[in-house]
């Protein structure tokens, strides 16, 4: 999915020993953001300083024609960025938020998030991932959002979820790339996509 969840492989993530959450007697199973690397991408966990270069990167008008809105201004994504590491005000969901820097050239190039919310039964992250436009058709959503789901693979198993519009092909390649299937479920005019991984 490419919308932003109001939130949010690894060979160098690091996770801080997790709490025990309800399935396991108390408690809410916490994991920190930590840098995550592959090939060509480090994710780095939000930081509100972020926000002048990503209100450039995610400036195209066009990335909002299947979410909505508007682009921010730095000032609005400066303010949306505090909200978001801040944390969630629910203490047991946890967002990971992440912005994707291509190594070679040195800049943002977009985010991708993951919002964890356990239940007595099993674990859902949902999934959100958006390149700007200067830098899509290169793989960079995929190569970013299969970092992500290696990280959380080494998590308790989970069911790993994506909202798309049905027209953004785009999106729906990355998620099928990714691993994850369609369902025949709909949120918000958004058909939910599925998997599961962890341990």
């Amino acid at each position: 999915m490419d919308r932003e969840v109001p939130a949010a492989a690894g060979a160098r993530s690091v996770v801080v020993p997790p709490g025990i959450d309800a399935r396991y007697g108390g408690g809410v199973h916490t994991v920190a953001t930590e840098v995550v690397n592959t090939e060509r991408l480090d994710l780095l966990p939000l930081r509100v300083e972020h926000a002048e270069e990503m209100a450039t990167v995610l400036s195209d008008p066009a990335l909002h024609t299947y979410i909505g809105g508007i682009p921010d201004t730095p000032q609005a994504l400066r303010s949306r960025y505090q909200r978001m590491v801040a944390g969630s005000p629910d203490p047991a969901v946890t967002w990971h938020n992440w912005v994707i820097r291509l190594r070679d050239e040195a800049c943002l190039t977009g985010t991708v998030q993951a919002t964890v919310t356990p239940s007595d039964h099993e674990t859902t992250t949902e999934l959100a991932w958006v390149v700007g436009t200067p830098w899509q058709g290169r793989g960079i959503a995929t190569e970013a959002t299969r970092g992500l789901l290696a990280w959380l693979g080494g998590q308790p198993a989970q069911t790993v979820i994506a909202h798309i519009h049905p027209d953004h092909l785009a999106s729906a390649a990355v998620a099928t790339a990714c691993g994850l299937a369609p369902t025949d479920e709909w949120h918000d005019g958004e058909i939910r996509w599925h998997r599961r991984i962890g341990r």
